[in-house]
């Protein structure tokens, strides 16, 4: 996995966290593609989403 790809996991998983500090945000709109930014967003959610579902699924078992 090549740095960058990893840089945009970390800054995807801080937004969603909420402790994206200003200075990655800006940087991330400077350097970052946002082609990149949405993809893994999207993963984000998804595999999120699915934790949620099996969550429940197994509690409600």
């Amino acid at each position: 996995m090549t740095q960058k790809i990893r840089n945009t996991i970390k800054s995807v998983a801080s937004a969603f966290l909420g402790v994206q500090s200003d200075k990655n945000r800006e940087k991330d709109f400077t350097e970052g593609k946002f082609s990149h930014f949405v993809i893994i967003g999207l993963l984000g959610v998804i595999i999120f989403i699915g934790a949620l579902i099996s969550i429940v699924s197994i509690v409600l078992n």
